[in-house]
């Protein structure tokens, strides 16, 4: 998981991959659109609007990382960003709300993992944590937006509900390199993880 060990470097190739794709996406019926190539070793994410936003956020907040030339080239990612999304808004919209729901649904099998299996709960949280954080990035979006859906509020919570009843309080889950960029709260669910079962 990319989150594990971070590249600013992989950060920057996978927006402008997501940004360039963009356009076509967000006009598309495909949630989870398919960017080619293979970078460090791994393929390519699934393009969606709230992956691409968890990028130029997390760049932005470690702006101060970036070199010159990276920097530029973050301006010019946002700038494609925000031309898709000033063009396309009705498309935008319903890209990001159908996003937000399906990931936090997906997040029902792993809460019936942790009720039927707590190894495989602990095991299998990271990607959880994941999604929950690109959620975040999509109500954060649509609330600067002036696009704020009480429903997926609403849902949020009921999430995060059942996240607490199996996460406990951890160190920083992902590389240390983003925790300037995740504070506490909101994600505090990037501070917690489901305790592994003891041996017997």
């Amino acid at each position: 998981m990319p989150e594990q060990k971070y590249s600013v470097e992989r950060d920057l190739k996978e927006a402008k991959e997501m940004a360039d794709a963009l356009d076509t996406y967000v006009r598309g019926d495909e949630l989870y659109g398919r960017i080619g190539g293979v970078f460090g070793g791994g393929a390519m994410p699934s393009t969606t609007v709230g992956a691409l936003l968890m990028r130029l956020r997390r760049l932005r907040a470690l702006e101060n990382r970036l070199s010159p030339a990276q920097r530029a080239e973050l301006d010019q990612i946002e700038a494609r960003h925000d031309a898709v999304r000033n063009e396309w808004q009705l498309h935008y919209s319903e890209k990001l709300n159908r996003e937000a729901n399906s990931r936090l649904d997906a997040m029902n099998h792993f809460f019936e993992e942790c009720n039927n299996s707590p190894g495989l709960c602990a095991g299998n949280y990271l990607p959880e944590a994941l999604r929950r954080t690109i959620v975040q990035e999509i109500a954060r979006s649509m609330e600067g937006g002036g696009t704020a859906s009480g429903d997926l509020t609403a849902k949020m919570r009921q999430v995060d509900s059942k996240l607490r009843r199996f996460a406990q309080p951890s160190d920083f889950i992902w590389d240390p390199a983003l925790r300037d960029a995740y504070p506490q709260n909101p994600y505090w669910w990037l501070y917690a993880r489901p305790p592994r079962p003891e041996k017997k």
